[in-house]
Order: C-alpha cells, then structure tokens, then sequence
C-alpha cells in the first residue's frame, strides 16, 4: 500500500534504538526523509544505517530542542518517542518516593510539550502535517508497575488532545499511540524492578515473567513488536488517515479494549 509519504521530511525523537528506531525506519521505507534526534550519541549509528541525519539533544532543554527546529527545517511530521520509567516497582504508589516522580514526568511530558511548542508553529504556518506521541496503555489503566510512569503517560494522552483540538484549524493532525508488551529495555526495566524486591526463590527471569503477563492479559497472546507500532505510526501520518486526530490507538494485542 501507497501511503503516499514519499517526500516528505519527519522528525522522530528517542529513535537511537527500540520504537523509535523502529519509526524511523518505517518512515524511510515510505520514502520520506527523516532526522532523528536522540540524547544517545547512538543515534549517529541509527542514522547512518538508514542513510538519515542524526542530532543529539535532550527534550529536557528547550533551547536545543528549539535549535533543532530551525536547523532541521520545514518538518510534516513529528514523532515524539522518548519515555523512561522510574526504575523502581512501584506497588504499593508509597513504596517509592515523591522525588522519584520528578524526571519522570519531565521526561514522559514535559519534554512532550517542549517538543510540541518548538514545531507547532511551523506546522501551523504550512497549514498540514502530524505530530504524534507514544504514550502507553499503562496511562489508560493505571499500572500499580510504575505509577509515576503510568500518570506521565496519561497526561501525554491529554495533552495531545489539547494539542489536536488547537491545531485542527491549521489541517495539523495529532494522535497517540499506546503500545502493550513490546520487547524494549523500558520494558525489561520494569521486570528488572519488580524482580529485585522478590524473594530469591520465587523470582522469575525476564522471558517467563514475560510470557506470564502476555498470557494474562493479552486476548492475542503474543509479543507486539516495534514493526506493529511503526507500522500504526507511518499510517497515522499519511493521508489515508486524514480524518483521524484526537484518538488515542491502542497496539496491545487486545489488552485494553474499549
């Protein structure tokens, strides 16, 4: 399928590896020419490969992130796919400690929001294009894992209401997507904390703790892996899905279902 994509200059931040990685390429494989912007120097090697432009800069400075607005130039697209987690099991939300929230929601949001701010205008001034963020079905229900994360998250899927609400007068679409299991080092962060407060004898390792929850919680029963998101990611910016902004899309195997 034509998504008619070719030409087109996209943006992914957090693409040096795993989802945005994943991306990234999805986009180039479209045909559209993509710079991706990491604080990893990882991302240089991501990018070679994919015969793109690579920039470090962190989402938490405003002014680099400004920078690469204008250095990038005229975007149709933007991708924000950076998130961390607190490192820590957080059940019960006590057993962690106010202070643990802070760069987590920084991270997760505010870097979302500074992302937003530095190429909305441009966007705007073009009258077209897409912005998206990866957020995670975790900020739909609550996950007792990682509360800091889980908050972060659904303030992620609020605020790219508010950012579609305020840029569909410009035709500017923006959409959420909330991935389940991916086999990412976010994801095996979060097994890692829950690992380390388990009695020796009663720990599981990374694969079978895994397969477990999959098997729980997952109708389909199976990994998602970053092609399924990039797959959603590279349709959501094309204009076969012209009519969709606003709507939060779920590639979880089925785990939340509304």
């Amino acid at each position: 399928m034509d998504l008619q994509l070719a030409g087109d200059t996209a943006v992914v931040f957090g693409a040096a590896r795993g989802l945005g990685s994943a991306i990234a390429e999805a986009f180039v494989a479209e045909g559209a020419r993509v710079a991706l912007v990491d604080v990893s120097s990882e991302v240089f090697a991501t990018a070679a490969r994919l015969g793109s432009t690579g920039t470090v800069a962190d989402v938490l400075d405003f002014d680099s992130i400004r920078a690469c607005a204008e250095t990038i130039g005229p975007v149709r697209h933007v991708v924000y796919c950076v998130g961390i987690g607190s490192g820590k099991f957080g059940f019960p939300f006590w057993n962690i400690d106010p202070a643990d929230w802070d760069r987590v929601l920084r991270v997760n949001l505010t870097g979302a929001a500074a992302v937003a701010h530095a190429f909305a205008p441009g966007l705007a001034e073009a009258r077209r294009g897409t912005m998206l963020f990866l957020a995670s079905i975790a900020g739909q229900i609550g996950s007792q894992t990682d509360p800091p994360y889980s908050a972060a998250k659904a303030g992620l899927i609020n605020f790219a209401q508010c950012a579609a609400k305020d840029l569909a007068p410009f035709g500017v679409r923006v959409n959420t997507i909330c991935p389940g299991m991916v086999k990412t080092e976010l994801n095996k962060t979060v097994w890692q904390a829950w690992a380390d407060r388990q009695p020796p004898d009663t720990a599981m390792g990374y694969e079978d703790w895994a397969a477990e929850k999959i098997r729980k919680i997952t109708p389909l029963n199976a990994w998602q892996t970053p092609e399924d998101v990039a797959n959603m990611a590279v349709f959501l910016a094309s204009p076969r899905a012209g009519m969709i902004t606003g709507q939060t899309i779920n590639v979880d195997g089925g785990t939340v279902m509304r």
